[in-house]
């Protein structure tokens, strides 16, 4: 039986990435490689419960939403996150993948969203990017910088200059507790960089 570490499932709103404001099932993994200086799920840290990938998908379908995250923590740590990514599209569900960027990618199921996140300075996990993993992004794929100043704000611009990511959907999320949005949105229009202002739209609604 295949199990997995799981901290919580809950069901609210799509709060970031293109998905933001679609009803979704979150399916939250325990355990991270990382300790982001502004991490906002810090219980992910600790154990969970153990769950059987048919107990989470019995779970699951007590919700009607057709969109599901697979988020932590960092869901990829544990190897039976794959299993799970593949049991859900088999379901028929659209599935979304929030990952850290530090870990291989090459696994997850074609059909699965990935959602990563490229680690700024101010984050404490600069260079913690796999950088393979570039090679490794779909069309429908998305990257995601969260910025806690400028000096994050030129990292990012830099990254995805350099590697010729401004085809693709980007976003700039500021940590608003030390970035002000409107001071991410007058940067972006000073440089009219190609990439998304994005909020996180579930803390603006004080929901989960």
């Amino acid at each position: 039986m295949k199990v997995l570490d799981v901290c919580e499932i809950f069901y609210s709103l799509q709060g970031e990435s293109s998905f933001v404001g679609m009803p979704c099932v979150f399916i939250r993994l325990s355990g991270c490689n990382l300790r982001c200086s502004y991490c906002d799920t810090t219980n992910s840290y600790q154990p969970g419960s153990r769950m059987s990938i048919e107990a989470i998908v019995a779970e699951i379908q007590q919700y009607p939403a057709q969109v599901l995250e697979l988020t932590g923590g960092e869901p990829l740590e544990q190897g039976n996150s794959i299993v799970l990514l593949e049991e859900l599209v088999k379901l028929g569900y659209t599935v979304l993948l929030e990952t850290n960027g530090s870990l291989y990618l090459g696994d997850v199921p074609p059909a699965v969203v990935k959602i990563v996140d490229v680690k700024c300075p101010g984050s404490g996990a600069a260079g913690s990017f796999m950088r393979h993993n570039l090679k490794l992004l779909g069309a429908q794929d998305e990257l995601k910088f969260v910025l806690t100043n400028y000096r994050d704000y030129c990292f990012a611009k830099d990254f995805v200059q350099e590697h010729e990511l401004l085809g693709r959907v980007v976003h700039f999320s500021p940590v608003t507790s030390v970035l002000k949005p409107e001071t991410l949105a007058q940067w972006l229009l000073e440089d009219g960089l190609r990439v998304k202002l994005s909020l996180q739209l579930h803390k603006q609604l004080n929901l989960r």
